[in-house]
């Protein structure tokens, strides 16, 4: 018998959102988010690229507006009006302590009760390799999420005003392998697709097909073979952390 998903929590009011690039949390998340500010919740987005360096054929001063651009318009379909960028550089980001602060920073700003990322992991699955960026924006914000709330850990933020913030009670982790929690998508799943397909410079670079096509596939696809693990509903998956 397959393992139900729990239901995410519901008792909060302010998410923090954290990746690497423009299209991340498209691809993996935004049917709940759309479902989260219907209800009247606070979504902030923070991502540590512009994405610049994702499209071959743009050079990547010309590529990082444009794909800024995208993502504001993008967020805005399914309710985020809060988009912020770190201007770490694409595809180099690298673990550490200077992303650490970057992102307990943005914690410290926003006051989240949960927050969001994408898959750190290795693979997805163990059928494909992760990205690096994916890999250390992940674990950075699994680690930022318990940094700032600590003031002797980049003390250096609360000179600059940002005190201490020890509120976040849960990690979610969405793209995971081994998922416990889910979002029921029914609602924010036509959003979505609009959502994704936002990002149009870089989906038609990605591929042959209709960009609304794909994009349709892609998120109503994920969203049904979810719903095996949720009472048949269609959902979006995250592997929650409590903290």
């Amino acid at each position: 018998m397959t393992e139900q998903l729990e239901p995410m929590p519901t008792d909060w009011q302010r998410a923090l959102a954290v990746v690497a690039h423009p299209d991340d949390l498209e691809y993996g998340c935004a049917a709940a988010v759309a479902g989260w500010t219907d209800d009247g919740r606070d979504v902030t987005y923070v991502l540590a690229t512009r994405g610049e360096a994702g499209i071959d054929t743009l050079d990547p001063d010309r590529c990082a507006p444009l794909r800024e651009q995208e993502q504001r318009a993008s967020a805005a379909v399914v309710g985020v009006s809060r988009v912020e960028f770190l201007d770490h550089r694409d595809g180099v980001i690298e673990y550490g302590i200077g992303l650490r602060r970057d992102i307990a920073a943005a914690v410290r700003r926003y006051r989240p009760e949960l927050v969001i990322t994408l898959n750190h992991r290795d693979t997805w699955g163990g059928v494909a390799w992760n990205t690096p960026d994916h890999r250390a924006v992940g674990r950075a914000t699994l680690d930022a999420a318990a940094d700032a709330g600590n003031r002797w850990i980049f003390p250096e933020l609360a000179e600059q005003g940002l005190e201490p913030w020890g509120g976040v009670r849960w990690v979610a982790v969405a793209g995971s392998s081994t998922p416990t929690h889910a979002v029921d998508a029914t609602a924010g799943l036509e959003r979505s697709v609009q959502s994704l397909l936002a990002h149009r410079t870089y989906i038609e670079v990605l591929t042959d097909e209709d960009p609304e096509a794909y994009c349709r596939s892609f998120l109503t696809g994920y969203a049904r073979a979810a719903a095996e693990r949720f009472g048949g509903r269609p959902a979006v998956t995250f592997e929650l952390f409590a903290r």
